[in-house]
């Protein structure tokens, strides 16, 4: 039954983050959090998640006036046109990674 316990344990293991923060930025997280009613580490975590996924999101994710998404698909729409210093240096790479 022990190691039962000890199975369950380290299936949650968790990674740990350490902060380094003056006093008065500390005052400031914990009144915030106990507004929530959360501990500071769950107000701290929930809040640089929100952020994270919102910055991940802002550079992940392009967005596009109406008349740009149309000419963003119309180019889409047309043939490729390779021009010839393009389709030597293609020829190049293809050979360099094929000798290699």
């Amino acid at each position: 039954m022990e190691t039962d316990r000890m199975s369950a344990n380290t299936d949650k293991k968790q990674e740990r983050i350490n902060l380094r923060l003056q006093p008065q930025a500390k005052a400031m997280l914990e009144r915030a959090a106990s507004f929530e009613g959360k501990t500071v580490s769950s107000f701290i975590l929930a809040s640089a998640i929100t952020h994270a996924e919102e910055k991940i999101h802002e550079h992940e994710t392009m967005q596009l006036a109406a008349q740009n998404a149309n000419e963003f698909f119309q180019a889409l729409d047309k043939p490729v046109r390779f021009n010839p210093r393009l389709v030597a240096a293609l020829e190049e790479h293809q050979y360099r990674v094929a000798n290699h």
